[in-house]
């Protein structure tokens, strides 16, 4: 008896707090995801580092061999000045000289990557003005960015979702959930090859360095917004119509963004993961759900009022042969 009166105490208890559970069992989830995605990188990355370091090291004892009469603080000078231009885009080797990285292409190719937070880092501001001039720049232009994508995605998600989901429910009787599913899923599979795998395909033939994997890797880091600047493309040396080749990946940017927003809206819009995003919602009090209908049953009614008077206010004026009576005389015939 008791333990039967703990089990349904304990129920309830748990459905009570539910969405507390799943917000902590959310946060549990994600921190261990976290930690498991360190785990591997360092397992993976750190053997190849460790190489890296060693054939650098070998590299610098025969250089310096080689070259008796340079020491070693003048040689770790020379390369930490190196490093520090190449932080900031500038390269010393002689086939990447006649690459500049603030023509206007380039600047705009930097701005896009600015205002769509992706941020590749291989090129940065030099001076104070316009390190002072980015900052500005952002955070006028980072929230004008989404607003314009937030408009131009909701005018697209429009006419390539619901519409067509809306349609063949109407015309052809299907589950409108069914085809909400089938719809995302072949919009998920037609983003996915036109800005993925065909771009991959391109970029693997016009970038001599990448391969196609190297090429899709960068595709998705771009249009996820990561952004991590390890590959960035038109920076070869023999790069050809570098002019246009960086006006058309500033497009393909985004579009591919645009598209990237319109999948995942129209897979937000799905009644399976609305269901599944409640779980870790707060639940609104009956006192707030009650002053909400109240405040939207008020604010209904006075637009309906509003709406109504303004009507009969237009059919008097559209009246022929009918002057508008002035203020004064309308008051003085309500008096009378």
């Amino acid at each position: 008896m008791l333990q039967s009166l703990a089990g349904s105490s304990c129920v309830r208890l748990v459905e009570r707090h539910r969405s507390a559970w799943c917000f902590g069992f959310l946060v549990l989830g994600y921190l261990l995801y976290l930690v498991f995605g360190a785990v591997v990188f360092s397992s993976v990355e750190l053997p190849y580092e460790d190489l890296l370091r060693q054939e650098l090291r070998k590299l610098k004892r025969r250089f310096l061999e080689e070259h008796e009469c340079l020491s070693e603080p003048q040689l770790e000078q020379f390369l930490g000045r190196v490093l520090e231009a190449s932080n900031y885009g500038v390269s010393v080797l002689s086939n990447a000289s006649g690459n500049w990285n603030w023509d206007f292409t380039s600047a705009l190719f930097f701005a896009s990557t600015v205002l769509s937070t992706t941020g590749y880092g291989h090129t940065v501001p030099l001076s104070d003005g316009g390190k002072a001039f980015c900052i500005i720049y952002s955070v006028i232009g980072i929230p004008f960015t989404l607003l314009f994508l937030t408009a131009v995605v909701q005018r697209v998600t429009i006419h390539v979702t619901r519409r067509p989901v809306l349609y063949f429910h109407v015309r052809w009787g299907f589950s409108k959930q069914a085809v909400a599913i089938v719809h995302a899923v072949l919009l998920g599979v037609v983003t996915v090859s036109c800005f993925f795998f065909i771009p991959a395909a391109v970029f693997s033939v016009l970038e001599e360095d990448w391969n196609f994997l190297e090429s899709f890797y960068f595709c998705f880091i771009s249009l996820s917004t990561i952004g991590l600047g390890d590959y960035v493309p038109g920076e070869g040396y023999n790069q050809k119509f570098r002019e246009l080749y960086k006006i058309g990946i500033t497009c393909y940017l985004l579009l591919g963004l645009i598209a990237m927003l319109v999948v995942l809206e129209t897979f937000c819009e799905l009644h399976e993961l609305k269901k599944f995003r409640k779980m870790f919602y707060v639940k609104k009090d009956k006192e707030e759900d009650q002053m909400h209908i109240i405040e939207h049953d008020q604010l209904s009614f006075s637009s309906i009022m509003d709406q109504a008077a303004g009507v009969k206010e237009d059919q008097k004026q559209n009246e022929p042969f009918v002057s508008p009576q002035p203020p004064a005389l309308a008051d003085g015939a309500a008096d009378h």
